[in-house]
């Protein structure tokens, strides 16, 4: 018994990991995707991220490092690689976390 709780506990904190922000986030991103300000879309919006996300990473990413609308260059972020950026996106994009 002991052992099934104990990998229960472990699978739920490997999922709340999973939904975790990446660490840019609340310093980068945060601002303004968090209250949609200068029209920025909001995060986990998926209705507001849905036409951009079709437009596929690599130019989402571009536009991030080239900046956007009122977004600057590198969207606050000028240590982020575009893995990161990618990162950021997708956590963005997707539908808010339930944990």
């Amino acid at each position: 018994m002991k052992q099934l709780f104990a990998a229960v506990l472990m699978l739920s904190t490997v999922g709340a990991w999973a939904d975790a922000a990446p660490p840019q986030y609340q310093t980068a991103c945060f601002a303004c995707h968090s209250t949609g300000a200068a029209g920025a879309p909001k995060a986990h919006d998926v209705a507001a991220w849905q036409p951009r996300m079709e437009k596929g990473m690599p130019a989402l990413v571009e536009s991030v490092k080239k900046g956007m609308n009122a977004m600057p260059p590198t969207g606050m972020c000028s240590t982020c690689t575009d893995e990161d950026y990618a990162a950021l996106i997708e956590f963005m994009a997707a539908p808010a976390p339930t944990n």
